[in-house]
Parts: structure tokens; sequence; C-alpha cells
């Protein structure tokens, strides 16, 4: 670290391997790192259960490789480029229009082929793409790098929703790398540089039809939509089993969920076990008993439907946009005298604190990504009136925060 002329070099002309001052390191398995960690805490937290063996599916989000291209902010765009490819234009005036380039594993004019008679417009659906930044995705399986579709179609059918986690972080920044959704889910929703996992609450198995006339049962194609699937939580019966002890009672997959969503925004969890998040998925303790158990689980809930923007707290905000105007975002910066977010000269939300202002999702400072991705773009009103939502979530989120004080259960 540091600069050459000023710090590195002078450094080395006065000194060497006798006058430096060295530290001791003592690796120790199963990571051996060659930098000072402080793993007093790890036979504690290796007591814990591992997010990966909690949840029996779980994956990598989605890689598009061609996010310009399959993802918008609004259906019609996309809808717009499907005609371009599935039209009659040569494919170099398809790959210039597009801005498309033939990859080692991708190739338009291949790609092209194998969607003829195909309808990739009925395959638009919302996608969770960047932390309360729901887009639109044509899941297209010849339009998509990594589709995950194995994890990610339980998304597609009834109500569901999921957690996404990063496995360590290479960002020197606090660990704040959790989020849930709804949707099928993009890999970089909390981080750029450290892609995340997604765990689905629900899985979604085929019904089997009447036995046919052979006596064999017919399995039924997997459509979404569908009413003959059945739903089960995607949860690892152990665990279920651990946990169901501890509480001395059976609890939902939805009370479960909760308690796991609270555990991890906790930030005394947080802090404490801050070494071992940066380099591996989350462990999560058992509760000591039920009381312990429900209040985390009920406090969860309030987060989780604040994530997903269901909680009727957010019917109503003090978040203003006063100014009428272009709309555009322009130029995005916060003015923390006057609690002002501004998106261009004459326009601005009011009544937004520095601390939800600079409040992070993984990588992510929230209230300025969601502005700084529509640069150049007006906002509608629905965004408008989201993104106050979104400033109101943050807020209880913090509040909620604070009551989430990690008890070591051991």
């Amino acid at each position: 670290w540091g600069l050459r002329k000023q710090d590195k070099y002078p450094y080395l002309l006065n000194n060497d391997v006798k006058t430096t001052k060295w530290q001791k390191l003592k690796p120790i398995e199963p990571y051996y790192f060659f930098i000072p960690k402080d793993f007093t805490l790890q036979s504690e937290y290796e007591k814990f259960w591992k997010v990966t063996d909690i949840f029996k599916k779980w994956s990598f989000g989605i890689t598009t490789s061609r996010n310009h291209f399959v993802i918008d902010f609004t259906k019609k765009k996309i809808l717009q480029k499907i005609r371009t490819f599935t039209g009659n234009l040569p494919d170099e005036i398809v790959k210039q229009g597009l801005k498309l380039k033939d990859t080692g594993t991708w190739k338009l004019h291949e790609a092209r082929q194998k969607i003829k008679g195909k309808r990739p417009e009925d395959k638009i659906f919302p996608y969770a793409y960047r932390p309360f930044d729901i887009r639109w995705i044509c899941y297209e399986p010849a339009f998509i790098e990594r589709n995950r579709y194995n994890v990610m179609k339980h998304m597609l059918i009834g109500e569901n929703k999921g957690i996404a986690l990063s496995r360590g972080v290479r960002d020197p920044i606090a660990w704040s790398h959790v989020y849930t959704s709804y949707s099928i889910t993009d890999k970089n929703i909390i981080a750029i540089k450290d892609n995340s996992y997604f765990f689905p609450l629900y899985l979604y198995k085929q019904r089997e039809s009447e036995k046919g006339s052979s006596g064999s049962k017919i399995t039924m194609l997997f459509e979404p939509g569908e009413d003959y699937e059945i739903k089960e939580p995607n949860l690892s019966p152990t665990f279920i089993k651990a946990l169901t002890a501890c509480c001395k009672r059976e609890l939902s997959p939805e009370e479960i969920f909760n308690y796991i969503y609270a555990i991890l925004y906790s930030p005394t969890y947080r802090k404490r076990y801050e070494e071992f998040l940066k380099i591996d998925f989350p462990r999560v303790p058992l509760p000591s008993n039920y009381e312990v158990f429900n209040e985390l689980s009920n406090l969860g809930k309030e987060l989780v439907e604040l994530h997903l923007l269901k909680s009727s707290a957010l019917d109503k905000t003090k978040i203003g946009f006063p100014k009428s105007g272009s709309n555009i975002v322009e130029k995005v910066t916060y003015n923390e005298e006057s609690q002002s977010v501004f998106i261009n000269k004459e326009q601005y939300f009011k009544g937004i604190s520095k601390e939800v202002w600079e409040y992070r999702i993984g990588a992510y400072q929230v209230m300025q990504k969601y502005l700084k991705d529509r640069k150049t773009r007006p906002l509608s009103l629905d965004e408008i009136n989201h993104y106050m939502k979104v400033a109101k979530a943050i807020k209880l989120t913090i509040e909620l925060q604070k009551k989430l004080v990690f008890a070591n259960p051991l």
C-alpha cells in the first residue's frame, strides 16, 4: 500500500530484512491465509449451520453475457429487440443494430436458427437485477449464457421467494451481502465482483397424471402457470429436525426463512463473525428456545416484506419530489443539509437522511445506484414513486436492524 516515490522506495532504501519489523503468522486449516486473521471464534462459528446445508437446492444467479439485449426497463423495449432478432434482416445487420458479438460459446446465426418457430416474446418475466431494482428479462435459453433453469424455474410458478448471498467478499467493505427476491435473479444482484448464489424457499414438483392405458404413469410437461405443480420446502430435513428440537414445536417454512433472514441482517452477528463472512458462505445458529426464534422470525418477516416492497408501512411516505421538469437523470448528487437527492440542476427528492442515502446492500449504495443506472433517462411516474418507497423501506430497515441484537446461543 502507498505511493512508490513517497512511501515504498524510501522505505526499501532505508531498510532491509534485519530492520523490518515482522509479524509472525500461524496459518490454520482449512484456509491457510497469509495475512493476519482473527479466528478466535472459529470453533464457535463452525457449530452453526452453513446455508448450503440448510437449503437443498441452490445455484449461482443468472449470467446473460448479453444484458443490454435481454434485460431492459420495460417489456416494450425488449419486444422491439426481439422483433429485430427474429426478423428477416441479415445476420450482420442484426449484429450491428443490437450490438451483439459472436463468442466462443454463442453464435448469433445459430441462436437465430434455434428460436425459429418459438415465441421468445412469451418468455418475458420480472427480473431481480439489483437491490430494489426489478427489470424485465427475455428468459429464452438461446439468448442467455447460463440460465440456471434447474433452480430458477421454481421462481416462475406460483408465489415464491429466495435469498441471494455471496460466498465471501473481495471488496474491503463490511459484509452486507444478503437480499431477498421473488423473481428470477441476476448473479450480480448484490455485487459486481462477488457473484451471488440463490436459494429459493420452495421447490415445485410436477404432478403425475392418471395412469395411461398401458398402465405406466405419464409425467406432464413442466409449464409455468399450470395448476398441477406440488410445492415443497427447499429446506434440509435434518435442519428442520434440529430447529424443531430447539423450539419444541412445528415451524412453517416461512417462519424459518424469516428467522434466517433476520440473523443475516443482525449488525451484531455481522460484526462478531465478520472474518468468516468475508471468506465463505454464512452460517446460521440455532436459537436457544422458541421465544428467541419467534422474536427474530417476526422481525425477519418485517424485513422481507420491506425488501419485497409488500409492507403496508410503505403506503405512505414523507419523501417528496416537489418540482416538475424533464425528470431526466443528469447528475446525481446529495445535499446533506437539505436532505435532498438531486437528479439534475432543478429536480430533487426531498427528505432522505444521510443514513438512508449511504445505506449499502452488498457492494451497492442503494439510493445512489438506482438513479445512476438511469442516467440520461427520464424517470417515469412509477419510478419516482418506487424510489420514494425504497427510501422509506431503507429507513425502516435501519430501525429494525437496531432491534436485531444477536445473542450467541452457545
